[in-house]
């Protein structure tokens, strides 16, 4: 009689021993995190932020955002590159909680591989909890889900949920801009992690190019350009609302300049944002001619230059400049805030790029 084996969870692809020794692995970038509200350690059904500590608002409200890094992933895959991803997830999250004013408290995040490499997984988390450090916010807890037979064992994704808050007198937005209002710029480190889907089309998939080659223009590998992590800009954005009167941001992802900046600007009036102030990268101008991508759709689709835009009163541009001259973050005015008159969107690029 022959003896057969029954089925088992490490059959069908799930590895419990290497996830656990990812979540060893990880431990001490996750330390690094902390904030004084975090109460418990990893390993928890749940991460624990003691609330008592926003009595000292009057109104605190609580502002939520989620997020992933897109197909900037496959960039990190093909490369085996995995400890800067995390900062463009943190990026991605944070930084849309900070447009309304509010401080990044705490973060959790979501890893999917199609099979657990320990390493591979806490070289990742410690890309996240640096990122953390860098937006002044704690990683509490994630997961880490392994899905073999729907990914490649090289396959990975990664998406994040984050909180902050914010007094709500002092929430940011549409109805504190005035017309006068003067549009600041706050440079991006790069494509960040939006439009990776048209940028791989034309880099990779169209043009041939091996993320492996120099480009002159770029003066470093295709795909060290293309894994440079997104800009967080949390802090920086907090301390220019200490220093200067500030109206509004605008975090420049997916949909472009224009698009992003739109969606904070009231009704009646419109945000004008003149090229000549700035030159794009070198990347964006690659992407552009490789592919004869046409100008617009260039801007529909990356951030041109500009990964964070604030709105202030006229008067106070110029400490928010200094401010952010002081933090190391490259800014200048890019436009104004107008009537809307006929006009039909919110805000508009005109001109010409520097060059």
């Amino acid at each position: 009689m022959s003896e057969t084996t029954g089925a088992s969870y490490a059959a069908a692809g799930v590895d419990i021993e290497a996830g656990d020794r990812a979540v060893e692995l990880m431990k001490e970038w996750v330390k690094k995190t902390q904030r004084p509200e975090v109460l418990g350690g990893l390993g928890g059904f749940a991460g624990l932020f003691d609330a008592s500590a926003l009595k000292r608002y009057e109104r605190p409200l609580l502002a939520s955002a989620t997020d992933g890094v897109g197909t900037k992933v496959d960039i990190a895959r093909r490369m085996g590159v995995y400890d800067t991803i995390g900062h463009d997830l943190v990026a991605m999250v944070m930084d849309d909680i900070v447009v309304c004013g509010a401080e990044p408290l705490f973060m959790t995040d979501y890893i999917c591989v199609g099979k657990v490499h320990p390493e591979r997984v806490a070289a990742i988390v410690k890309g996240i909890a640096e990122g953390c450090v860098l937006a002044g916010c704690a990683l509490v807890g994630g997961e880490t889900a392994e899905h073999p037979g729907l990914l490649g064992e090289d396959d990975f994704d990664v998406a994040g949920a984050g909180t902050g808050v914010v007094e709500a007198d002092r929430l940011l937005g549409a109805d504190r801009i005035r017309t006068g209002d003067t549009v600041i710029a706050m440079a991006s480190s790069g494509l960040h992690s939006n439009g990776y889907s048209l940028v791989r089309h034309v880099l990779l998939n169209t043009a041939g190019l091996a993320l492996e080659s120099e480009v002159a223009e770029l003066g470093r590998t295709l795909g060290e350009e293309l894994l440079e992590p997104t800009k967080i800009y949390s802090l920086d954005c907090l301390a220019l609302t200490r220093t200067a009167e500030v109206h509004a941001f605008s975090h420049i992802t997916g949909g472009g300049l224009a698009a992003n900046l739109a969606r904070v600007i009231p009704d009646g009036l419109h945000a004008v944002v003149d090229r000549s102030t700035w030159t794009p990268g070198a990347i964006f101008d690659l992407v552009g001619t490789t592919g004869n991508v046409e100008r617009l759709e260039l801007e529909k689709t990356l951030n041109m230059g500009v990964g964070m835009m604030a709105i202030v009163p006229e008067e106070s541009a110029e400490v928010a400049l200094a401010t952010l001259a002081d933090r190391g973050v490259d800014a200048w005015v890019a436009g104004e805030i107008t009537e809307r008159g006929d006009k039909t969107t919110g805000a508009e690029l005109v001109g010409d790029y520097a060059v």
